[in-house]
């Protein structure tokens, strides 16, 4: 292996470690969950990322959603069932623990798109930077943003600003933004943004912790009118659907022109899990969106478990279902794979995997998974005959 090569694996397992390092202490406290809303009609989860770097403990990132896509509130482990190829983890056996991503290190990234084209000129355009100064100011100091204008510009847009996470430098870009383009190709901007975040890549060649990077998302604000992008947004959608990691996008419409634009906007939200606000013409109502999207970022879970299967270096199918409210009898799934694998004994990571052990002990021997009488009766009588 050569040393560039060498290097960015140890860095990929290092970034792991220094998560887990920050957030053990959360892990091993136990938390209680609060009585959930019982009147929802329904809800799902999305499994956006698993990490096997610290094997035979697994992260494994999870995003929730009720009817209006707002995230489950406080689970924990009694809201939680897993399955590794096809067995049930037994509860009692604490094997696994769940917490909320806004109580870990890891960072999220965004990209804020802003039409700057005089249909948004005025108090459309002057909301638009204030729920963008907004959206900055509630981010957490690891969490990066990126800024792109819909403006003429040869491509239909700039990046006005790459990935960053200072507060500062973030507000002088926004200060910068004036509506004056004469179009809006409004699938162009957003098929860069998307380019943008699958570019960056998942995480860095730095093992600090505002650098290890788990999700990115989209936030487009506009009049959802689009002017002569050269993609439509059929091929927008396609894109969409064959990317491998989501990318929800977050919409906020203003309707300053025909309503019949903020269709466009409502469906690239659907479509991707994302969310869509209406403003119209209530610009009170903007900060409150904005923090919105800041708590369903944050509300993602991470679900930390302990494996038992032997390192192969393969793929290990693995399931995750929340019944939610906790004991209503409703389960949803989502499926995933792990990888067994060995990470390098580097100190880091050793010592993360020795704190990790005193939180999920090894059951030294015994069985992590539940028993279902019937499926051994039925096993058994097969065998018999």
């Amino acid at each position: 292996m050569n040393h560039s090569l060498l290097k960015a694996v140890m860095y990929y397992f290092l970034g792991i470690a220094v998560i887990s390092i920050i957030t053990l202490s959360v892990i091993s406290q136990s938390h209680a969950a609060e009585p959930a809303a019982t009147n929802l009609q329904g809800y799902g989860l999305k499994i956006f990322r698993v990490e096997s770097g610290l094997y035979p403990f697994v992260h494994v990132y999870i995003r929730t959603y009720n009817q209006d896509m707002d995230p489950l509130l406080n689970l924990n482990t009694m809201n939680i069932g897993m399955m590794v190829k096809g067995r049930v983890y037994d509860p009692a056996m604490q094997q696994y623990t769940i917490e909320p991503v806004r109580k870990r290190g890891e960072a999220v990234r965004t990209v804020l798109v802003i039409d700057t084209s005089k249909t948004m000129k005025g108090n459309p355009f002057e909301a638009s930077l204030r729920a963008a100064a907004r959206f900055i100011d509630a981010k957490r100091d690891q969490d990066q943003v990126a800024i792109i204008a819909l403006d003429d510009n040869s491509n239909g847009y700039t990046i006005v600003s790459n990935f960053e996470r200072d507060y500062g430098t973030l507000g002088r870009r926004l200060a910068d933004l004036h509506a004056t383009g004469e179009k809006t190709r409004l699938y162009d901007g957003l098929a860069a943004a998307m380019e943008l975040t699958a570019g960056s890549g998942p995480g860095s060649d730095s093992p600090d912790q505002g650098d290890y990077i788990i999700s990115s998302s989209i936030i487009v604000m506009s009049d959802g009118k689009d002017e002569d992008s050269s993609i439509s947004r059929s091929d927008l959608m396609t894109r969409i659907s064959m990317m491998k990691l989501p990318i929800p996008i977050f919409s906020i419409g203003f309707s300053k022109v025909e309503k019949k634009y903020l269709r466009n906007l409502q469906a690239l939200s659907k479509n991707t899990f994302g969310k869509y606000y209406y403003v119209g013409s209530n610009y009170n109502t903007i900060t409150r969106n904005v923090e919105d999207i800041q708590n369903v970022l944050q509300s993602d879970y991470v679900l930390t478990f302990r494996a038992y299967v032997p390192v192969d270096g393969e793929q290990h199918s693995l399931k995750v279902g929340i019944e939610y409210p906790t004991g209503s009898g409703k389960m949803r799934y989502d499926a995933a794979t792990f990888e067994s694998i060995e990470p390098p004994p580097m100190p880091q990571i050793l010592a993360v995997q020795d704190k990790l052990d005193k939180a999920l002990p090894n059951l030294d021997g015994k069985s992590p998974y539940m028993v279902n009488p019937f499926t051994t009766k039925t096993l058994s009588l097969a065998l018999t005959r």
